[in-house]
């Protein structure tokens, strides 16, 4: 069983080696201090430019920013991947309790919690150019639960699919926000549990 949710993800941009130290810089940078705290000056320095060339590659900040959470989307469904070829999950339920498990992996090492999540708080603008992606991002694992819970023939869906999304999104803030490095599998229990007491068509 593989996803079944088409990602719409941007293809990767084709840049020059300036442009991927910029990115990569500026990825970190974000990651780790937070969008607002990070100036341009800082990414520029970190990647080795000058503020022209990252001008001259991203047009602006703004626009870093979205690139940012592009590529790191493109990441997380090729981590998904991974993670799915490994578990090799043999039924719709095993695949959206494997979607719970690969959360554990993701967030292993890392204190700082799900960039989308602490994108949108940091954006406040609804027009700012990253906010597609974020919504996007979560708008797809709440489609693709949707798609599977349909496939493995549960009554309806959608409302499974938005509970299961609260749990995984829950898990995320949790883990960062409340400190608790056990949110992944306690979301994935909790997963479990309501695929088990869910009605069939």
């Amino acid at each position: 069983m593989r996803l079944i949710v088409d990602r719409r993800a941007e293809p990767a941009p084709r840049l020059t080696p300036a442009g991927e130290r910029i990115l990569t810089a500026a990825s970190t940078l974000f990651y780790e201090q937070g969008i607002r705290t990070v100036g341009v000056d800082a990414i520029a320095a970190a990647a080795d430019v000058t503020k022209k060339t990252l001008y001259d590659r991203f047009g602006s900040k703004d626009r870093l920013i979205a690139a940012y959470l592009e590529e790191r989307n493109r990441i997380w469904h090729r981590f998904l991947d991974e993670q799915l070829a490994a578990r090799d999950p043999a039924t719709p339920e095993a695949v959206i309790l494997a979607l719970f498990a690969a959360l554990t992996d993701w967030l292993a090492g890392s204190r700082n919690g799900c960039g989308f999540i602490n994108a949108s708080v940091e954006l406040a603008a609804p027009d700012h150019p990253a906010m597609p992606v974020i919504v996007g991002q979560k708008q797809w694992m709440r489609s693709e639960f949707e798609a599977q819970a349909r496939a493995a023939g549960f009554a309806d869906p959608g409302e499974l699919a938005d509970r299961l999304l609260l749990l995984h999104e829950g898990a995320l803030v949790s883990y960062r926000v409340a400190a608790m490095p056990s949110a992944p599998e306690v979301a994935g229990r909790a997963a479990a549990d309501l695929l088990a007491g869910w009605p069939r068509d």
